[in-house]
């Protein structure tokens, strides 16, 4: 059974968070939507196990 991962992995995330506001640089806030649903399917395709996306949404609605 696989698990999400919450501990941080990233080696350089300010320079992640730097690339993700570059992404959505310039762009309208419908295209900036349209950027996140494509990352967040590119994403759950890479990743591949449904028991672990279903974690992440549930923790990702967690206080909203």
């Amino acid at each position: 059974m696989s698990r999400l991962v919450i501990d941080n992995r990233l080696s350089r995330p300010d320079d992640f968070y730097e690339a993700l506001i570059d992404t959505h640089r310039d762009l309208t806030p419908e295209q900036s939507a349209m950027v996140n649903a494509r990352l967040v399917l590119l994403l759950a395709n890479h990743i591949g196990d449904m028991e672990v996306l279903a974690e992440a949404m549930r923790r990702a609605r967690e206080g909203v």
